[in-house]
């Protein structure tokens, strides 16, 4: 962990920054953010031309260590998260670090497995973003979900897991026992076993003009490094718990936050200590059977336009900060290039929930029927949000990681092969 905050610099509205934060925060490093307003300002503290300068932002990591407009690699490699895998052959390879995929890692590491992890953004996933988590067991003032994950990937890398952030699988195959994926950054590994746990992404609005306010306005996911910022009104888009978490923590900066919900009460959706923690907050209103149909602005997003389903009437209100969470698609783009069985939504159908027909139509070898977690790929298994039938839900992610360890257990001793180390 670094001493001293990292310093970030930049102007406000700024794709890039809000990248940069969403990164740290997510990945449990301290930051100052300074919002840049004049060219001599940016000349004066950074020495670049004007608030235009291409090399913004800025981000100062420790005395000597300044990056210029860097991507997420560059700053995971200056934290020594990015980096080749230290070996060529694993036990267990896991894909994503969310919840699950953690879990996965401190109970393969701790139980022996040569175990790697690799992660394509920031350790956390989805529950990485999140402000507060009330419900999870043992916390009984509740935890972070960046403070859950850090603790996370500090333990299974204590007890021997090696997590490469800012890389992903982009091409792979079976051989002689093995599972081969070649990763973005060039290297291959060869592993006995794989988890899937890549989770889901936050499903977008599909509005045509959505791409141009992205990090200018309108956010995907809950926002915690944003919440400092947001001191006026705010809008949280959604009724799961990841929409309630964001209203309440929002509710501690700004001056309003409306929640715009489609269904007829957030009692149907949302747990019962979010609900009453909205009801408190004086300056959290919620919007029923309502749903956002545009947003404008010029280079930045500065009002939306909310339509209420019942009445078809449209309504507009000036907002330059609208949160998104409504619900998530399965990460599983790779999966019907690799024949897996999927559902219709996308996620990885996998043990009980596999029939005959599904495993004669894919690449499944064995005369046995595939363990709980594991796909119509033999050694494959998968865990948490993108799997099949799984209950969204950050505790039942983390069993779902040690689950498949214990399936992984089972494979690797019905399918001994010679392991090279």
């Amino acid at each position: 962990m670094l001493l001293e905050p990292t310093k970030l610099y930049g102007t406000p509205n700024s794709p890039e920054g809000y990248n940069l934060r969403d990164f740290l925060m997510r990945s449990g490093i301290p930051f100052e953010w300074h919002n840049l307003r004049t060219d001599k300002e940016a000349q004066v503290l950074l020495g670049v031309h004007s608030l235009s300068d291409e090399r913004l932002p800025v981000c100062i990591l420790k005395k000597g260590s300044i990056l210029f407009n860097p991507s997420l690699q560059e700053v995971a490699q200056a934290l020594d998260w990015f980096k080749d895998p230290k070996h060529r052959y694993y036990d267990l390879a896991i894909y994503g670090a969310g919840p699950a995929g953690l879990s996965a890692a401190v109970y393969g590491a701790s139980e022996g497995l040569r175990t790697i992890v690799i992660e394509r953004r920031a350790v956390g996933g989805q529950a990485g973003s999140t402000s507060r988590i009330e419900n999870y067991l043992g916390f009984p003032r509740g935890i972070s979900g960046w403070e859950l994950a850090s603790r996370a990937r500090q333990q299974a890398q204590r007890l021997g897991a090696e997590i490469i952030v800012t890389d992903e699988g982009v091409d792979g195959e079976a051989r002689d026992g093995w599972m081969i994926s070649r990763l973005a950054s060039g290297p291959e590994i060869f592993a006995r076993s794989t988890i899937c746990a890549t989770g889901v992404a936050y499903t977008r609005l599909g509005l045509s003009n959505e791409e141009r306010y992205l990090g200018r306005g309108l956010y995907y996911g809950a926002g915690s490094s944003e919440a400092s910022q947001c001191t006026d009104h705010v809008f949280v888009i959604g009724s799961g718990n990841s929409a309630g978490q964001a209203a309440v923590h929002f509710a501690q900066f700004a001056k309003k936050v409306s929640m715009l919900v489609r269904g007829v009460s957030l009692k149907d959706t949302l747990s019962a200590y979010l609900v009453d923690q909205i009801a408190q907050r004086e300056n959290i209103e919620v919007h029923l059977r309502s749903e956002l149909t545009d947003l404008h602005g010029s280079d930045c997003l500065h009002a939306i336009t909310v339509r209420n389903l019942d009445s078809g009437e449209h309504w507009k209100a000036c907002t330059e900060q609208v949160f998104v969470c409504i619900g998530g698609t399965p990460q599983t783009q790779w999966a019907k290039q690799a024949n897996l069985c999927t559902d219709k939504a996308g996620y990885i159908v996998t043990g009980e929930d596999l029939d005959d027909g599904a495993l004669a139509r894919s690449v499944w070898t064995r005369k046995t029927r595939p363990l709980h977690m594991e796909t119509s790929i033999p050694g494959l298994f998968a865990a948490g949000d993108v799997r099949h039938g799984s209950v969204k839900r950050c505790a039942t992610a983390v069993g779902e990681g040690a689950t498949a360890v214990s399936m992984v257990h089972q494979f690797l001793a019905l399918n001994p092969v010679p392991k090279p180390r």
